[in-house]
């Protein structure tokens, strides 16, 4: 015979009104720390990342969670926030000089298009034959350059004017960090018991969710890094200017699938072979296919597996998504968002089906 009874409508008047409390308090708290949610995101990004190092420093402390914790911190700002930063200011020194450049005619974008249509005549041909008008296309294209261009300069820009709210955007993000290495098991076990669900529930919903987003995530971001470096750094080699900032686009492109940085050097080594550089043009392209392609072939099932990652399709639309959103954050925030939604569905799905 069950124990529970019945609420009154007294009681379950309170219940309602605690709610409609505790989820005003809730929003007000939200709107509170809204202005530092970037902060606290990448807080998060970097607790998580460097939070077995964090575990294996804590053993190794016997328990001195503290003193890991900004051990952590530290490697992290050597390995991480230190090479970012030096990476975003170069990025902006060199998008500010490509603007600079295309606006004084240093560089053409159609000029260029046509010294490489002559010289591969067979691209021209082809365009013909399927139907592609190429003047209007070279239009459109050197259009497209400057605007982009432009784009790039005038974030860089806004970028640079507001140092100060970058500078303390940086302090908060590495001051939480610390109390969430610290105390991040906590929290999570915290927010864990917080959810209204049953603990078997939680527990499957918890782990499937960390499994897939710390995978992919992880993946995405150390594939994108590694392939941006590699791409940089042999177009530092070849003398082809502004590098880092090809390096940085590579890095994003690395989430296309099958493609990715290749819609960069491809283009760069036909133009070097326009050019009548074809040493350059040959090395770009050996190193390409051979270095860069196989590191994504190589690292991404190494980092993500093969049974925990997102499908690339899907990684693909929830960053682009997440990025037309939300920014540069949504880089990383898109991804955990499509994690969690499959998480949510794969926990029902397996419930229902035991369940019929």
């Amino acid at each position: 015979m069950s124990d529970v009874r019945p609420r009154t409508s007294k009681e379950v008047m309170e219940r309602r009104g605690f709610m409609a409390v505790l989820a005003l308090v809730s929003l007000a708290f939200v709107l509170v720390i809204l202005p530092f949610w970037s902060a606290i995101f990448w807080a998060c990004v970097m607790s998580l990342l460097f939070n077995p190092l964090q575990r294996r420093l804590v053993q190794r402390l016997n328990g001195r969670h503290s003193l890991a914790a900004f051990i952590t911190l530290i490697t992290g700002l050597i390995l991480v926030v230190i090479p970012v930063i030096a990476i975003l200011f170069g990025f902006i020194r060199e998008g500010v000089g490509l603007y600079q450049s295309i606006e004084s005619q240093e560089i053409n974008p159609a000029a260029i298009l046509e010294r490489i249509g002559n010289a591969v005549p067979i691209i021209p041909e082809l365009m013909q034959r399927f139907g592609i008008d190429t003047s209007n296309l070279r239009e459109y294209l050197s259009n497209s350059a400057i605007s982009l261009s432009r784009l790039l300069s005038q974030e860089a820009l806004s970028l640079g004017r507001n140092t100060v709210s970058f500078t303390l955007g940086l302090g908060m993000m590495l001051y939480l960090s610390f109390f969430l290495l610290r105390d991040g098991e906590s929290i999570v076990s915290w927010m864990r018991n917080a959810l209204p669900m049953s603990e078997d529930r939680r527990q499957l919903l918890f782990n499937k969710f960390v499994e897939v987003s710390r995978a992919t995530v992880k993946g995405n971001l150390v594939v994108a890094i590694v392939q941006g470096t590699l791409g940089g750094l042999i177009f530092w080699i070849l003398g082809i200017s502004a590098a880092l900032l090809w390096a940085v686009i590579m890095a994003f492109l690395s989430l296309v699938p099958a493609v990715g940085a290749s819609l960069v050097w491809i283009p760069m080594a036909v133009y070097l072979y326009a050019t009548g550089d074809w040493g350059a043009a040959t090395v770009l392209v050996i190193y390409g296919a051979v270095v860069i392609g196989l590191a994504d072939n190589v690292l991404r099932p190494i980092l993500v597996g093969r049974d925990t990652k997102l499908p690339d399709y899907l990684v693909l639309f929830s960053t682009l998504g997440g990025i037309s959103i939300l920014g540069i954050n949504g880089f990383v925030i898109g991804p955990l968002i499509a994690a969690l939604f499959l998480s949510f569905w794969a926990t029902f799905a397996e419930e229902f089906n035991s369940s019929s």
